[in-house]
Parts: structure tokens; sequence; C-alpha cells
């Protein structure tokens, strides 16, 4: 609590001033008319290495004053040629009690130019006293900063306003941070940041270290076009973090050194946990917007977005991405489109409650045509599905759209007048193996696209035996009918076909053999033949081997 004091016949008071009485017992002065004030005390006398470069301070002019959140610092140097740095380094001391988890004090390096330098110090801890010493760089390859001047402000702001601290190496490399606005903010679970660097050569990228007490966490991100742009997580739950945006040591290779620092006040108590990623994420130009991280409780789904760099490996051939996620001994595997180089899809929790690896792959480029697909790790984390239910047999699946609204109307037109499911599911079985035709070339050619699905086969009306395998159990689990994908072996090569949950038992349905048969010579004969739904499991054996399901 400030009090104020008239003083009526003080020869240091100019007409029209305020004493102000601060916490600390020391009388300030301010003028009634303005923000700055000053204390009733002397000039400021610079210091012997000032007077010896030909310094002067324009501002302030006295040891004591009273301001408003800022105060402006401003100068000249007469010998400023002969210094060996062009900056001049001015460090502030907030003298009360503040948030300990942010420093008590805050330096600027401020470039002196053509002699001249001017900085408005922001008093970053609120209302109470500072002390600011001003301090010069040594001459020539001194690289020692020697005394310049000092003096005290008493900031009247309770505002608790930060800068972004700049290191030297910093301001050489021209780093400079457009998000956050300030050193300071209040954020939830993220922050973004955003910036330039206008180093062009070396190595692009940054280091960005995060911290809070003795966690830390550090990632490196690229430079392009002198940019750099990055959404980064607030992994170590509630309170203050602190941010490093590192710059590449230039006399060290693979070194980092301070560049800027910022504090996040994360408002969530849940902590994270990092993303695990490989160098092919920065190789292949990967950027993750969702998740940023994991160890959070995640529903029945989680979201998958990001974008690709255009400059990355192989960027323009990449159309698709795929994500696997893990619980125990069980997996799935989804396959995400890319288009105008952005993904964004919903990947499902779809075995229960529990943690899930989800683990993020770059399809491998070849123009080879093959019966398999090759993919690396570009990213890996972990999460927690809070599902109440096991639905890996109900939920939407690689290549089975059972959500689609085209599936779910096709399911309800093929179904009309049906009542039990063993109904709706032979009528499945007889759209599919009667509207299907098999695709001989693709099954001489032995090849397949990530995009092959439940859509592709119900627009096209034709493909080989996952695509039979695909429509079947979309419309199935449209309806609400667990159903799933088994492969297996039958006439002395590989095969895929249905397994429904009916009535508390797998019934068994292969619409490609009910579709027709492949000839000695060949061909392909259409002939719906109704006996490969719903067989015995012993006479389905005798053709078929079952090797597994697919998710």
């Amino acid at each position: 609590m400030l009090s104020f004091v008239l003083y009526s016949c003080d020869e240091a008071l100019k007409p029209g001033t305020v004493a102000v009485q601060s916490p600390e017992g020391t009388s300030w002065g301010q003028k009634l008319n303005g923000n700055v004030g000053r204390f009733f005390s002397e000039q400021i006398q610079l210091e012997p290495y000032a007077q010896k470069v030909g310094g002067s301070l324009t501002t302030p002019r006295f040891t004591e004053l009273a301001v408003k959140g800022t105060v402006q610092v401003s100068g000249t140097v007469r010998e400023y040629r002969q210094l060996s740095s062009p900056f001049v380094w001015i460090q502030v001391d907030f003298l009360g009690k503040g948030e300990p988890a942010l420093p008590a004090s805050f330096h600027y390096y401020v470039p002196l130019r053509q002699g001249r330098f001017s900085e408005q110090i922001r008093l970053f801890s609120g209302q109470g006293a500072y002390k600011v010493m001003i301090r010069l760089p040594g001459k020539s390859k001194d690289k020692y900063y020697y005394p310049f001047a000092a003096f005290k402000v008493f900031n009247q702001s309770g505002s608790v306003v930060r800068d972004i601290a700049y290191s030297v190496a910093a301001m050489r490399a021209g780093l400079s941070v457009s998000s956050p606005l300030t050193g300071y903010t209040v954020n939830r679970e993220s922050i973004r940041l955003a910036g330039r660097w206008n180093q062009k050569s070396g190595p692009q990228k940054l280091l960005i270290q995060e911290r809070k007490g003795e966690k830390v966490w550090k990632r490196v991100i690229p430079v392009k076009n002198l940019r750099f742009e990055e959404s980064l997580p607030l992994l170590f739950g509630k309170g203050i973090h602190e941010f490093q945006v590192m710059v590449p040591d230039e006399q060290r290779e693979g070194y980092y050194i301070d560049g800027a620092t910022f504090y996040v006040n994360n408002t969530s108590e849940q902590e994270r946990m990092p993303v695990q990623y490989t160098d092919l994420y920065q190789k292949r130009g990967i950027r993750l917007t969702s998740p940023l991280a994991g160890g959070h409780e995640v529903g029945t789904s989680i979201r998958v977005s990001g974008r690709i760099d255009p400059d990355g490996e192989y960027a323009r051939q990449t159309d698709h991405l795929i994500v696997q996620t893990t619980k125990g001994k069980v997996k799935a595997t989804y396959f995400i489109p890319v288009k105008g180089y952005r993904f964004d899809s919903r990947i499902w929790m779809r075995f229960g409650p529990g943690k899930y690896w989800v683990t993020v792959y770059v399809p491998e480029v070849t123009k080879e045509k093959r019966d398999f697909f090759r993919f690396y790790t570009v990213a890996n984390l972990q999460v927690e599905s809070r599902s109440r239910a096991d639905l890996r047999d109900l939920l939407p699946s690689r290549g089975v759209e059972s959500n689609h609204p085209a599936i779910r109307e096709l399911a309800r037109k093929i179904t009309a007048g049906k009542t039990t499911d063993k109904e709706k599911a032979k009528a499945v079985y007889r759209y599919v193996a009667q509207n299907m035709e098999y695709d001989m070339e693709k099954f001489r050619r032995n090849t397949f696209a990530w995009d092959d699905s439940a859509l592709k086969a119900m627009r096209t009306k034709k493909g080989v035996c996952q695509d039979f395998a695909f429509l079947s159990i979309a419309l199935l689990r449209s309806m609400e009918i667990p159903a799933r994908f088994v492969e297996g072996e039958a006439g002395g090569q590989r095969h895929a076909w249905v397994e429904a949950r009916i009535g508390g038992d797998w019934l068994i349905m292969d619409p490609t053999w009910g579709s027709g048969y492949i000839t000695t010579e060949g061909r392909f004969v259409k002939k719906y033949d109704p006996s490969y739904f719903n067989p015995s499991p012993q006479t389905f054996a005798r053709t078929h081997k079952r090797n597994g399901v697919l998710y």
C-alpha cells in the first residue's frame, strides 16, 4: 500500500510534484501530470569506463525514479568503434519478492547503432523496486563488460508483463520470436511458437528445450525460408514451464547455445509424455499438429492430423500415411489419405480400455508393383483409452468405412424386410457375391493399392478377395453386426473371407467363392453359389486354412 504525502516547503520539490512513500520507506517524486517521475536524489553519475569511451546517458537522468510499467533507457558512446561487441548489456533486478518460478533478473542486449542505444525496459514483476545496471563491452578483443551507470526505479503498476529474453548469440543471428508475444503467458496444454531466424548458412534448425524443475524435454525443429513455426506441448502438468529457443553453435558442430527464453504457465493438471520422433520425421517433412504429446486419456478414437513440407523427401509422392495402434498383443492398421500436403483422420481405439501405442509411419516410395506394403516409423506415442467396451469388430477399420452414409444406405436397401441378423448377413453375402465382379487383371498382377476399400469396391463393383471382404464387413458393421476380416489360404494361395457374429456364434461366409470360379484357362466364370454362406467349420476347413484376423 502506497501513502501519498504533500510537501509545501522542500527546495528539492518543483511546483506541482507529489512525494510517494515506497514500501521500503523511500520518498519518490512524481510529476502530477505524467507517468514518469523521479526520486529527489542526485543525477546519475557515469562510471569511469563510460567516461573513458565518451559515454553519455540521455534517459533516465536521476538515480531514483518512479514509473508505470516501463522505463526508457538511452544513451550514446562516442568511441563505439573501439568496443569488442556492438551490444550494450542492461541488467534489471527485482528487489522484491516475485513469482518463485520466474527469475528475479532480466537481461537486455541492446544494439549499439552508430554510437547510440535505446531500449524500453519492462519492469517484469509488477509493483515494487528494481535496480537497473548498464554495462558496456570492453575495447578491442576484451570480451568483458564494464559498468556504465546504474539507477533504481519503483514500478507503480501491478501488471506482470515480461519480455522475451534474447542472448547475444540470438541478437547476432537475427533470432526473433513472434509467438508468443511476451515472455510470460498463460496457456493450456500447448503453446504456438513462431518466429524468424536470419541465418542463411549452416544448419537450418533450432533446438527447443522445455523445463519445469528437474524435468527437461528437447526437440529439434526446422527453419524454412528463414522462418519457423511449431506447436509445442506443455508436458509437465500445472505450473510455469521455461522454454529456450537455442541456436546452433558456430564453433562446435551439433551443439546449441542459448537463444531466446520465455515462460508459459500451464493451467492443465495433466502431465503428458513426449512423442518419440525418428530421423525420418524431419527428412520426410512430417509435421504432427495432433497429437502433440502422449500420456493422456482419450475416448474411442484419437485425431491424427498435420501437414507435410513440400520440400521434404518424397513429399509429392506421399499420398498417404499409416497409423498403427497396439494394445498388448493385438494391433490395428489404418491408412490416412494426404491431400494438398495435409492429413486429418480419426484413429480408433478398438480393443477396449487400456494403454495403446500409436505409431505413425510413412510409406516406402517405390514404382515396384507388389502384394505388400513397406513403411517406416516417424513418430510413436502412448495414450490411454477410457472406452467402456471392446469394439474391435464393430468400429470402422482399414478399408472398412462402416460409418459412411453410402455404406449405411446400401445396407438398408439390401436388407429391407429382413428381421433377424442372420437374414441380414445372408442378404449381404448374396448382394456382394452377385454384384461384385472378380478382377482377374488385379489377381494376375498380384498388386494392391493403399486405398483399396469397401467404398472403392462399392463404386467399381470389382476386386479380389480382400475387396469382397471389405465390402461385406462394412455392410455388416453398419448394421451393428460384429464382423471380422479373416486371412488364410484357399486353392493353394492367399485368401480372405469374413466371419460374422450371429446369436453368440461366429458364422463363416466367403462371398468371393460364392461369386463364381476361375477356370483352368484363367477365366473367371460368374456363378452364384449359396453354399459358402454359413458352411460347417469342418466342411469349410477342407478347402480353407484359417491363419488369423486382421484389423
